[in-house]
């Protein structure tokens, strides 16, 4: 038996075939938009701690995981047999083609988001919730970009596996490539030379569609774009003309703290790593909390900013609560967090947490805008301004990964000044640098000192905890042993500190 060339080089340019291959384009395309929208929902749902998202999320993913395509779609084509109300739908075959197929995809396309999610470092969250962003705002905003850059070759290689299985729609009559070629070899008996044309078609889709799609993943790639980027003359000078307004208007009356917490417990797998810790500072004041490893000094810090929740105690923010916990009877204590105060405190990590796939600029503009703090130009200027006050003007446009540990704490303070919160806490802002960089974000943290800015500070730098200070506390095994003046530390009434304290050369 010859092939005949000739024949199946004339069914490349058949029309009836090039009308079966834009229906199948639009079947996976639309399958493929509906199921990575669907399944980030489902993702979420399944990773949520409720068991009332958690297990229907669960059992969908389960379900049409199990259940063959071919089944559900012939399934799904019959179902106006039991309701005819769909028969307006589901009696059109590329409808019921398409919801059999987005049904079984999203399951699919779910898991491989909820691989995106994990992994996302925990610290993006943690920015995100630090800034005020809502749970909605924190995906929409932070996690789902990295995860869906993160999962894109992944859904790629699902789209392309949509492609061919358009094929089984074949089954309920909806002219596809597959049902085109089907009908012409049974007319003419060209079985090798008419699969050659469809696979020819097959071959077509998703070698375009993979070239797209490797187009999409080098544009969302932020580690291939170069940022040559640097201010103009207006930038330049709506940064040096415009003073930054670091902090929001603090409450009427010296006498009230602007941070109080009275008898904060945490207790982690029954192990308690704080016990009984109370703490007061008042407005304008520096307070640095040292202390040796594992006493608990970050727990404290996470604590003050709702990060993690207390298992006793109360927190205020200029004599309001902000954080307690609301007994009912013989019930678990309810966490109870006053949203409306979370603005007033400023968060600067250890591991600086900027959004990686946002430039400097959206880093510090991204809460103002989703919280309306007013309009984008004068939210611009003051980043501006701010990114002149920390040395980071001239990085402006660049993205983190382009900047040192110590430009990134200095822009990772900078953003937390935007929202102008009247307390900034530090969680050991140096630990995570080189020695020649820590001295930058030293001079930056004793520049907002000097503008007055109420700071609580976590750190192992003691000449520069001592230097700045107001007050120093001083804990141990998540208790406060001490808490005074630097001078009054330096004295060595308090054994525990000056044994703490003998092998640093304080200046």
């Amino acid at each position: 038996m010859t092939f005949n060339w000739n024949y199946m080089f004339g069914l490349v340019a058949d029309a009836e075939f090039w009308r079966a291959t834009w229906t199948v384009v639009k079947l996976s395309f639309l399958t493929w938009i509906i199921s990575i929208a669907l399944g980030f929902f489902l993702a979420l749902a399944k990773q949520s701690k409720r068991r009332l998202f958690n297990l229907p999320a669960r059992a969908y993913i389960w379900l049409f995981r199990s259940l063959p395509l071919l089944v559900l779609l012939i399934f799904i084509y019959n179902v106006p047999q039991a309701w005819p109300a769909s028969t307006v739908v589901l009696s059109d075959p590329f409808w019921a083609g398409l919801m059999a197929m987005v049904l079984s995809e999203t399951a699919y396309v779910a898991e491989i988001h909820r691989g995106g999610l994990l992994s996302i470092h925990k610290g993006q969250t943690e920015a995100a919730r630090a800034l005020g962003l809502a749970f909605f705002g924190t995906q929409w905003r932070v996690i789902i970009p990295q995860a869906l850059r993160v999962a894109l070759p992944s859904l790629a290689n699902e789209y392309i596996s949509i492609v061919k299985l358009t094929s089984l729609v074949s089954v309920i009559s909806l002219t596809e490539v597959l049902m085109v070629g089907q009908r012409l070899y049974s007319e003419n008996f060209l079985v090798m030379e008419t699969m050659a044309a469809v696979a020819f078609y097959y071959v077509f889709i998703v070698t375009v569609i993979d070239f797209l799609l490797k187009r999409l993943e080098r544009f969302l790639d932020v580690n291939l774009r170069n940022v040559s980027r640097v201010p103009d003359a207006e930038v330049l000078a709506l940064a040096t003309q415009q003073r930054p307004v670091l902090a929001r208007a603090a409450a009427t009356g010296n006498e009230v703290p602007a941070l109080q917490a009275t008898r904060l417990h945490k207790a982690f797998n029954d192990v308690e790593v704080l016990g009984a810790v109370s703490l007061a500072i008042q407005p304008g004041e520096v307070v640095s909390v040292i202390g040796p490893s594992g006493s608990g000094k970050t727990t404290l810090i996470r604590l003050l900013n709702g990060l993690e929740q207390i298992d006793n105690g109360d927190i205020k923010i200029n004599g309001q609560p902000f954080i307690h916990l609301e007994k009912q009877g013989a019930q678990k204590p309810r966490f109870i967090e006053n949203p409306a105060y979370r603005l007033n405190i400023g968060m600067v990590f250890q591991s600086f947490n900027l959004f990686p796939h946002l430039t400097v600029l959206d880093n510090l503009l991204m809460a103002p805008r989703y919280h309306k703090l007013g309009p984008v130009e004068e939210l611009k200027q003051q980043a501006y301004a701010l990114l002149h006050k920390v040395g980071m003007l001239d990085h402006t446009w660049k993205y983190p990964h382009q900047l040192s540990g110590g430009q990134q704490q200095r822009v990772a303070i900078a953003r937390a000044l935007m929202m102008r919160p009247q307390i900034m806490l530090f969680d050991e802002p140096t630990s995570a640098l080189d020695p020649e960089k820590v001295n930058e974000v030293l001079q930056v943290i004793e520049a907002l000192a000097q503008d007055g800015i109420t700071m609580v500070i976590v750190t192992h730098e003691m000449n520069f905890a001592f230097k700045l200070s107001d007050r120093i506390v001083f804990m141990e095994k998540g208790r406060v042993v001490c808490d005074d003046k630097p001078q009054v530390l330096r004295s060595g009434h308090n054994p525990r500190v000056e044994a703490f304290l003998k092998d640093v050369q304080l200046a």
